[in-house]
């Protein structure tokens, strides 16, 4: 049966990564909006009901990678070094991980597989209904970074000072991005949540 089943699982994960590739390929060559999911169900060769089975909207072929961001945030609480509080943990990598001048949530190895990074940032920078779905599927994760956060400090699940550091820590790119120097309000808005947290105690 686990034969079977791994073929199964790898002609899954095969068609997944076509229809992602072939998405960005179009996206990026014509623009976002310019393209429908039939021509990118007709370029990776499967039909639109494929397409739909897995991918929820046209939206998400942009961000094939969603549970790589998860699993990156919490393992940047749950892996932190010794000595190092959480705040200071989640911004070294949200800022490794989003960058001070962009939006764009990319997991380590980024969305962008092909050699068009820049181009793939303002893309979806540049196209509202993109932005949007990347703010909020940035946001989704924050009950899953709470949840992490309370288990490595010994907090209540349902601790309101983890869901407060969650929210903030996520949404701190998107404010920095809106500030003329990114990095420096990074820098300001990290040193505000970790004076708030606990000054520095490696919590």
């Amino acid at each position: 049966m686990n034969a079977p089943t791994g073929r199964r699982e790898r002609k899954k994960a095969q068609t997944r990564k076509a229809l992602a590739d072939a998405a960005l390929e179009l996206f990026l060559d014509r623009g976002y909006d310019q393209v429908g999911v039939k021509e990118v169900a007709d370029a990776a060769d499967v039909s639109v009901t494929t397409l739909f089975k897995h991918f929820p909207c046209k939206e998400a072929l942009v961000f094939d990678l969603d549970q790589d961001i998860e699993a990156a945030l919490v393992a940047a609480v749950r892996d932190r070094a010794p000595g190092v509080s959480v705040p200071q943990a989640l911004r070294e990598h949200l800022v490794t991980a989003v960058g001070p001048h962009s939006l764009i949530p990319q997991p380590p190895g980024g969305y962008a597989a092909g050699p068009q990074p820049a181009e793939f940032a303002r893309m979806v920078e540049e196209t509202p209904a993109l932005r949007e779905y990347a703010h909020r599927m940035w946001m989704r994760h924050e009950t899953a970074l709470a949840r992490a956060i309370a288990e490595e400090t010994g907090a209540p699940e349902d601790d309101a000072a983890c869901a407060a550091l969650a929210r903030f820590a996520l949404d701190a790119p998107l404010v920095a991005h809106r500030h003329p120097d990114p990095q420096r309000a990074a820098d300001e808005i990290f040193a505000l949540l970790e004076r708030g947290w606990g000054g520095g105690s490696g919590r």
